[in-house]
């Protein structure tokens, strides 16, 4: 069987070595624009912040250890710019002779992966603005960097790796800024933890302008301002980090069915011809939770679909099932983890959502480095099954996000994750793990024995009418009363029984043990603020 594969790095890779590994008889063929091939794309920001100290650590394999460990041809500075399905062959354009050939296939893997988006603005073909999706993206903005060039800098793009980039810039000694035209940094988690991002980041020294466009840049010979629709603003680079576009052009008008530029596939990486595979960042998979669509261009991803579609050419009965947008990332002093639905996108698909944003330990408080986790879990208020969770912290955040996979798996209600066997030691967790602690939160929200208010119904008054009252350990709240909890014992002097009150303290557990004893005592109207000052300004 002649296997063609279209493209080299992740998806189109792990597709190869795998279908070869399953049946040595396949001719398998690799053609591939680029001159680098398995390349880790995702650490391309670390490069330039000299984490990874050589280019060579950022490659794989090269194209000729490749082919020696797996048997697969590997072809590169080869564009593939036509298809032709019904005589089952490819047209390939050498890019160093311009010539283009025929090329027939049994079956053909697409894998073309996506482009960054480069918007038509004036100036943008000035030395100084960089793109982040080849090692030589990275070692051209590095070797800028160590030269002296660049003192200022702008990302345009919040997402994960316009601040990984941002953060990797900051540790070299240059002053960032990041401009998105959208509300918020963070795509992908709910507003409330991107607010919180944003002020970390400003605390860093790296200042977040969402809702600002990027206009352009400007300079003589090289970047000396990029515009936005904010104001100008003074920068010796401008890093272009706004998206990706799935590299699917050269398909257009041969009847694979595609979803803006990807291409549609079902449980087993197959177009609407069942001889043609697409793998990775130009694949639309689906969301295992609601069934949807769902675009996943993530290295973890791609290497899932690349071993399943090498399965199913091989003639196994694999699946791909989909996945949940888990993404995590590290930010200057702070790590950001997320699966599962937000609490807008279970609305929006259909599920009675319920979500708690809690503040709990990551480990045993009293253990050195112990720090603390920022959660917001959501879940269904009738069947009580887990949708999703979004993790902020200086500590392990990607376990606790990978605890909230394995939950969306099995499908599991909060009830099954209540008291879960997980591994505790001082140095690695709480003896009640900081999952359960989130979970017996919302637990309580739904059950009505916490009656409260997240950071985002706060700023948008949904506490209007309510008096502050501090419960901190120490006064924390400027202006409201201050309430020492191990001295409650009766009825508040500083308030009666009917009046509304916002409790209030530093993580929101001090908040909700008053409110437990205040509804003891008659006072039907007090609310607890989520998260406490951790996640609010509060003043009273």
């Amino acid at each position: 069987m002649k296997v063609l594969i279209l493209g080299g790095v992740a998806a189109g890779t792990k597709t190869a070595a795998k279908l070869k590994r399953e049946d040595q008889s396949c001719q398998v063929t690799i053609f591939t624009k680029g001159k680098d091939i398995s390349y880790a794309g995702c650490g391309l920001p670390y490069y330039v912040g000299g984490l990874i100290p050589e280019r060579e650590d950022l490659i794989v394999n090269t194209p000729e250890s490749f082919s020696a460990l797996t048997g697969v041809e590997v072809r590169t500075g080869m564009e593939a710019v036509g298809l032709d399905r019904a005589a089952k062959t490819v047209s390939v354009k050498n890019l160093e002779t311009g010539e283009t050939a025929s090329h027939s296939y049994d079956k053909l893997v697409i894998a073309t992966g996506a482009s960054p988006v480069r918007p038509d603005l004036p100036g943008l073909d000035l030395p100084g603005v960089y793109l982040m999706r080849t090692p030589d993206d990275a070692i051209s903005l590095r070797e800028a960097v160590e030269a002296g060039q660049v003192k200022r800098a702008v990302v345009a793009g919040g997402g994960f790796i316009g601040l990984e980039v941002a953060e990797n810039l900051k540790a070299k000694g240059v002053r960032v800024s990041i401009i998105d035209m959208a509300p918020q940094v963070l795509p992908g988690f709910d507003p409330e933890l991107a607010g919180y991002v944003e002020n970390h980041l400003s605390d860093q020294g790296i200042v977040a302008f969402t809702g600002t466009a990027l206009q352009g840049a400007e300079g003589s010979g090289r970047v000396e301002k990029v515009l936005t629709s904010r104001k100008a603003m003074k920068a010796d680079a401008l890093i272009l980090s706004m998206g990706i576009r799935p590299n699917t052009a050269f398909l257009e008008g041969t009847g694979l069915e595609m979803f803006k530029g990807t291409l549609k596939v079902n449980e087993h990486l197959q177009t609407n011809d069942p001889d043609v595979y697409a793998v990775g960042d130009c694949a639309m998979v689906r969301s295992r939770i609601t069934g949807q669509p769902q675009w996943s261009p993530m290295g973890s991803s791609a290497n899932h679909e690349g071993r399943v579609c090498a399965m199913h050419i091989a003639g196994k009965d694999r699946s791909y099932r989909g996945v949940f947008g888990t993404g995590v990332a590290k930010l200057p002093g702070l790590n950001v983890g997320r699966t599962g639905l937000t609490e807008q996108a279970a609305k929006d698909a259909g599920f009675d959502a319920v979500s708690v944003v809690a503040v709990v330990d990551d480990k045993a408080h009293y253990y050195p480095g112990a720090s603390s986790f920022i959660v917001k879990m959501t879940a269904d208020r009738k069947t009580r099954r887990f949708l999703g969770i979004q993790v902020l912290g200086s500590g392990a955040v990607d376990k606790m996000v990978d605890i909230g996979v394995a939950a969306l798996a099995s499908e599991a209600d909060l009830e099954e994750l209540e008291s879960l066997d997980f591994a505790y030691a001082p140095p690695f967790s709480t003896a009640i793990h900081p999952f359960s602690h989130a979970v017996n939160v919302l637990m309580n929200k739904l059950d009505g024995a916490l009656d409260s208010i997240g950071p985002a119904e706060y700023l948008a008054g949904a506490a209007e009418g309510y008096r502050p009252l501090d419960v901190s350990r120490q006064p924390a709240v400027e202006g409201a009363p201050f309430i020492n909890l191990s001295k409650v014992d009766g009825p508040l002097p500083e308030a009666g029984p009917e009046e509304k009150l916002l409790l209030v303290c530093t993580k929101g557990r001090r908040a909700y043990m008053l409110q437990n004893r205040l509804k003891a005592m008659g006072y039907r109207n007090t609310l607890a603020l989520e998260g406490g000052t951790t996640c609010s300004d509060v003043t009273g």
